[in-house]
């Protein structure tokens, strides 16, 4: 009998093999020609990263946005509001989320009044993921705060309120939440201005504007300085969050002993339209100039017709203190604690004249039925 040269033991081996193991053979000599050397470039789908080296600058920063970005996630919670039935015609839908932060070791913390108006239920997810009931100890709708302790927990971590006043436009902020119901998202941008929110209900307060990302969700959550201070707490967003605002943090910090003690925060009120000085008026009246806030109406029966106040008056000065805009007044009527009466000095007819007004307090209009 002849002996078989290898190629013909090869070939005879793949007859025996049959149809069915064609295919095994096929896939090994395959694997073999593929090992046996690199795949043309042109059947490659992508070329891998030679690991090209960051700027110093750009990669200390990348480190710090990373660290500063951990450090600040403990401190923020996640909150799930459930709502009676009769609140939610009031309220928005019966379930809702939001965000909020830690402002003390024993489970007290910050969010926007609107995620829990009519509240039946709030639950509060903490970083280490358990969940925990909260009780709302008060809210503000005109500045759109509220304060919510969580009990039988300590030792939690908390995010420092930092000075509002020294925060500039330009400078960079991170924006932390829970948008959409994800969880502990952060979002970069700079200060884009200081100055009246979208909804005119905050009482002459200059609001924090952003465009850090804040989506649904994200109401409640703190903006951060560089320095990982809340300088912040996020509160309403243009359609589509391409530009937000945030409650300063010195706000805040002037509101909460009334949120912890009263359950509320008592404005102060005087009962008048207003509005700016313009050339019209500045001629009518025999003005030099247009600074100063027009009074449009007096309501009957409110502090400001009590004391003496009159529709064209031209409001100037409150104490030592100038007024030049409506939302001067409305910032010193409203942070003036009802029951304090102020020296106001106007222009009646061409003549300063000065008033004692005793400041009332403001009452929230009626909710719709």
């Amino acid at each position: 009998m002849n002996k078989l040269n290898s190629s013909d033991r090869k070939l005879s081996a793949v007859r025996r093999i049959g149809v069915k193991g064609v295919g095994v053979a096929w896939i090994t000599l395959f694997l073999t020609i593929g090992c046996a050397g690199p795949a043309s470039t042109a059947s490659q789908l992508w070329q891998e990263s030679q690991a090209q080296p960051i700027p110093s600058e750009l990669a200390r920063l990348n480190d710090e946005l990373s660290q500063l970005s951990e450090r600040l996630k403990p401190g923020l919670v996640q909150l799930r509001v459930r709502r009676s039935a009769s609140a939610e015609e009031q309220e928005g839908p019966r379930s809702a989320s939001g965000s909020g932060f830690l402002i003390r070791s024993d489970g007290l913390l910050v969010t926007n009044a609107h995620v829990v108006a009519g509240a039946d239920r709030v639950q509060v997810k903490l970083f280490d993921g358990r969940r925990v009931q909260g009780k709302v100890l008060g809210r503000d709708n005109r500045t759109d705060l509220a304060l919510v302790k969580v009990d039988g927990v300590s030792d939690l971590p908390v995010l420092p309120l930092g000075d509002s006043n020294r925060v500039r436009v330009g400078e960079f902020v991170l924006a932390l939440g829970h948008p959409f119901g994800l969880e502990q998202t952060v979002s970069f941008g700079i200060v884009s201005r200081k100055g009246a929110p979208l909804l005119t209900a905050a009482p002459g307060f200059d609001f924090i504007q952003t465009d850090a990302a804040v989506n649904p969700g994200n109401s409640g959550g703190p903006l951060v300085n560089m320095a990982g201070e809340v300088v912040g707490v996020n509160s309403m967003a243009a359609r589509g969050g391409s530009i937000g605002f945030a409650i300063p943090a010195n706000l805040v910090k002037a509101l909460l002993p009334q949120l912890a003690e009263k359950g509320k925060v008592e404005w102060g009120w005087l009962g008048v339209g207003l509005d700016e000085v313009n050339d019209e008026d500045a001629t009518q009246l025999g003005l030099k100039d247009t600074r100063g806030v027009i009074i449009r109406r007096v309501m009957p029966d409110q502090p400001a017709a009590r004391g003496g106040m009159k529709e064209k008056d031209v409001v100037v000065k409150i104490g030592n203190t100038p007024v030049v805009t409506p939302r001067d007044l409305q910032r010193i009527i409203a942070s003036t604690s009802p029951g304090k009466s102020l020296n106001l000095v106007v222009i009646r007819e061409n003549k300063e004249v000065e008033l004692s007004v005793t400041v009332g307090l403001y009452q929230e209009p009626p909710e719709a039925n």
